[in-house]
């Protein structure tokens, strides 16, 4: 058989070990072509990094590396073009274009596959494809940060009822309440960041789990593809997937605070709350109830967040029965992880965009504020800088919210006189303290509420954003 056609059939890589043929189950059981040839672009810059390095070690002939870059240089025009023929008998991307390559230049084609493996191959197209992604994630998590602090900024005299066990509990200002997943979410970008300095190690040279005996320079080829250094144990450089599971992970985290955020977003557009407006361009309606607006994406963007930890948890299964070193089972860590990333990337350009057009309707959440008695722990405070010991004050308070319920009024609208018959230190100053906007102005600590506060914290978010 000619060399142009040797690696024509996946069979043939290994073909003289065999029988017989492959069964055509088995053949599209174990095929990951339809998949993973989005490696392609990762599988033939690391090809031509290890051919240079061949050359350069006089591994490979410099005409070799020549027909090789002429050969990939095609490729990636057949594929760009479309015209590349994907074949599920050469099994993956590596064979594929391996194949495509013989056919091309013959022997040097041949040769590029010294010194390595298909196991150090695919760690490394793995990487490769996941850090350029990983780039292209962390400007939308700033993008997210950014829609959110540009509507804090409109809203930060806002009053927002904020809530714990879903019980109106204490008034905020609504920017505050923005900058909170503004925090989460510099967060993520953080975890990014680490992922991607673990994620960027090379693993090529390690080969199939022992190294290689020919005189590889890793370094060279780490510093090609603009790696950080090399995986300094071959036998975890082709094996261990913890790479991909940190990313799973940090994907998982930033998609439940997406999922938060949406639950909120679907909450306050409510008629029962009725804090916002969506924009009709991310709301839907209803196939029988001609009045609905349903907050679909923010919905879907809660849901697929499901879908993202599901591939932590199955990688994380895929990964734990595993001895060294290889096994086919790491075939199976590809399509979460290409999942996670298009999920992930979908759902926060779509979020940022949705959050950027929020309506804010301020009146109904400064009345719905009213509504709870939010300024309870201010008058228990109040009580306490007249000197009465905490819990006293909280039980004298107690009192006088039960009282509140009773006639059907807030707190600030007892008379002075009720008030000071359940404590004789309570003054005319009480009012203040017991109103909305008095009550998000104490707290103007680091951290607080306080519109001078929240302006601080703006400004610092806008000057580590912008």
């Amino acid at each position: 058989m000619s060399s142009s056609n040797q690696l024509d059939k996946k069979s043939e890589a290994w073909s003289a070990l065999f029988s017989e043929p492959m069964s055509e189950l088995v053949k599209r059981y174990t095929a990951s072509v339809s998949f993973d040839q989005r490696l392609w672009r990762a599988d033939i810059a690391g090809s031509l990094a290890h051919a240079e390095m061949l050359t350069a070690q006089g591994i490979v002939g410099a005409d070799d590396l020549e027909a090789i870059r002429r050969g990939m240089a095609q490729i990636t025009e057949e594929i760009e073009s479309g015209r590349f023929e994907w074949k599920l008998d050469l099994e993956d991307v590596h064979l594929n274009i391996e194949a495509r390559l013989t056919q091309l230049v013959g022997d040097a084609g041949k040769r590029l596959h010294t010194g390595r493996s298909r196991n150090d191959q695919v760690a490394t197209d793995v990487r490769l494809w996941l850090r350029e992604e990983i780039d292209t994630l962390a400007p939308l998590l700033r993008r997210m940060q950014l829609a959110l602090v540009e509507v804090a900024e409109r809203h930060v005299e806002t009053i927002l009822p904020g809530f714990t066990h879903m019980q109106v509990a204490q008034p905020v200002s609504f920017a505050h309440h923005l900058l909170a997943y503004v925090e989460m979410f510099a967060r993520d970008e953080e975890r990014l960041a680490d992922v991607r300095r673990r994620t960027n190690r090379l693993p090529l040279g390690a080969a199939a789990l022992a190294g290689t005996s020919y005189p590889l320079d890793r370094e060279r080829v780490a510093r090609t593809l603009g790696f950080d250094g090399v995986c300094q144990n071959s036998l975890d450089a082709v094996s261990d997937r913890d790479f991909a599971l940190e990313f799973a992970s940090f994907a998982s985290i930033t998609m439940v605070h997406v999922s938060r955020l949406a639950e909120e977003i679907v909450l306050w557009m409510s008629q029962s709350f009725g804090f916002i407006d969506l924009a009709d361009r991310y709301c839907t309606g209803s196939s029988i109830m001609p009045q609905k607006r349903n907050p679909d994406v923010a919905e879907l963007a809660r849901g697929k967040s499901g879908r993202v930890v599901g591939h932590l948890m199955g990688l994380l299964t895929l990964m734990k029965g595993q001895p060294l070193t290889y096994n086919k089972d790491n075939q199976e860590d590809k399509e979460p992880l290409f999942d996670t990333v298009d999920t992930l990337r979908d759902t926060l350009r779509i979020m940022a965009e949705m959050v950027g057009g929020i309506v804010v309707k301020a009146e109904a959440m400064e009345l719905a504020a009213l509504k709870g008695y939010a300024t309870a722990t201010d008058l228990a405070d109040y009580l306490v800088k007249k000197g009465l010991p905490f819990r006293d004050a909280h039980e004298v308070v107690a009192h006088a919210v039960k009282s509140a319920i009773q006639q059907g009024v807030d707190l600030s609208e007892l008379p002075l006189a009720t008030l000071q018959g359940y404590h004789a230190s309570i003054g005319e100053d009480v009012f203040e303290v017991l109103s909305l906007r008095g009550s998000l102005k104490a707290r103007n600590l680091l951290g607080g509420t306080a519109p001078e506060q929240v302006r601080a914290q703006i400004a610092r978010h806008r000057s580590r954003l912008d």
